[in-house]
């Protein structure tokens, strides 16, 4: 795998975020010619030295793109690099921005994957000669409540207007396969978790336990989540970029075991020597209560598995947190 990337043309939308940071990490040290884009704002636009995650990657990028994924000018921005593969991660992927602000949400989410796509055709609707490989980013939140491990059959009944957003943009890139002949593959995440998350459940919960204050958790804590450490999902996408059999499909990558939310509170006490208590709250609106993959396409397409556990995975996190 790492030798496939060496000089390739790579670039990775949404590449300051979490995920997105260490893929790009991992691409610079597979030695590939990596370009990225970033959301543009008064930080971006002066200097990018001040970048949240890859300020430490600048000197070892081609290109760093500060903009609106989700602004037309975007696809523009995009032909210009004429990268042979793109890693397009770019989303508002924050549940419960999507409950005060939908209509931003679903614009950056649809609309930037729609320009994404579109900057790869060209100007008689063809894939352009440039493009190997577009790799789209789902979410685990495109599916909803299912009591059993979900495979890519199953109904996408998404509860939040974020989950309906990267339904949209999962649909419409099939779409664009389908139609357009665009060389994409869909890479559908369960939650992951490692050093550089800011939000959700695992850093706000470690957070909090390292500074022995109450973990407040949405409702009875029983809804549960398959939690996959960052280095897993990253092999995930490489793997999407590369591998011939990942064109065209739609691919879970989770652990294949889902943890209740309590239970992780738990977890993150015990392994951190925490006095915190846990304290639960209201429920959160649109509550998905049970998201646990069935990663078995993945494994069987690619030979891909997760290897790091749940314990060892919030170890390196909570490592990572107290430097």
């Amino acid at each position: 795998m790492k030798n496939y990337y060496k000089d390739k043309k790579v670039l990775v939308t949404g590449a300051d975020g979490f995920i997105g940071f260490h893929l790009t990490e991992r691409l610079v040290a597979c030695g590939a010619d990596v370009s990225v884009f970033v959301r543009a704002n008064s930080t971006t636009g002066t200097n990018m030295l001040r970048l949240k995650n890859i300020s430490h990657l600048t000197s070892k990028l081609k290109t760093i793109i500060a903009a609106d994924i989700g602004s037309r000018d975007a696809t523009e921005l995009i032909k210009k690099e004429k990268p042979r593969i793109i890693f397009h991660l770019a989303a508002d992927a924050y549940v419960n921005r999507s409950f005060k602000q939908p209509r931003e949400v679903i614009r950056t989410n649809v609309d930037g994957t729609i320009n994404v796509l579109h900057a790869c055709l060209d100007e008689n609707g063809k894939p352009a000669d440039w493009v190997e490989r577009i790799v789209c980013t789902s979410s685990s939140e495109i599916y909803g409540h299912h009591e059993e491990p979900i495979d890519e059959s199953f109904e996408l009944k998404p509860s939040s207007p974020y989950g309906a957003s990267k339904a949209a943009a999962d649909r419409i890139a099939f779409s664009y396969f389908n139609t357009f002949g665009l060389p994409v593959a869909i890479i559908r995440p369960f939650n992951t978790y490692g050093p550089r998350h800011t939000y959700d459940a695992p850093p706000k919960f470690i957070a909090l336990a390292l500074a022995d204050k109450d973990i407040t958790i949405y409702g009875d804590g029983t809804q549960t989540r398959d939690l996959s450490y960052v280095d897993d999902t990253v092999e995930g996408f490489l793997t999407m970029g590369f591998h011939k059999e990942a064109e065209g499909e739609a691919v879970n990558f989770g652990t294949g075991k889902d943890t209740s939310i309590k239970d992780l509170a738990q977890k993150i006490i015990t392994l951190s020597g925490s006095t915190s208590k846990i304290v639960h709250v209201a429920p959160r609106l649109a509550e998905v209560q049970r998201l646990c993959s069935n990663p078995s396409k993945a494994k069987k397409l690619f030979g891909w598995k997760a290897g790091i556990s749940l314990e060892e995975g919030l170890r390196r996190n909570i490592a990572w947190m107290k430097q």
